[in-house]
């Protein structure tokens, strides 16, 4: 890193998703935020604690269903659905994988994005929370992701 330069970028500017041009993400952020958004039918929503503040997550679903909530401010993580027998290996793996908000921790993890879990498995984890979801959905919904998916 060149000195005087920040690791700040501005953040990503997404068909579905506007975030306010004030608001700066890491690298890591930024690609996470661009991974995620890559999905097929993944629509996103700004999470602001108190009206006019700017947004301390943004949470992504596809056909209404919860797959990401990544993190806009404060420590950079991303918060992601997981196989249930997945989970503990995960933690015991990473130093970088724990629990972190009040979804179900049988079925979520919060992965820190500055710690040891290298950027190919945040990657697959994203794809397979979103995978995960997906398989819930109904075969009409599915059908209609499909679609989006093959840009008809």
């Amino acid at each position: 890193m060149v000195a005087g330069r920040s690791k700040k970028v501005a953040a990503p500017r997404a068909p579905n998703l506007k975030l306010p041009s004030e608001l700066k993400l890491s690298k890591r952020t930024a690609a996470v935020v661009r991974w995620v958004e890559a999905k097929p039918g993944s629509e996103g929503t700004l999470f602001c604690a108190r009206r006019g503040s700017l947004p301390i997550a943004a949470i992504y679903k596809v056909k209404g269903k919860m797959f990401a909530i990544v993190g806009l401010r404060g420590g950079e993580n991303v918060i992601l659905k997981c196989d249930p027998e997945l989970v503990p290996a995960l933690k015991d793996q990473y130093s970088g994988v724990g629990h972190r908000s009040h979804l179900d921790r049988r079925f979520w993890i919060s992965v820190s994005l500055d710690a040891d879990v290298p950027v190919g498995r945040i990657r697959s984890l994203i794809s397979q929370s979103y995978e995960l979801v997906c398989a819930s959905l109904t075969r009409k919904q599915q059908a209609e992701l499909a679609q989006v998916a093959h840009g008809e």
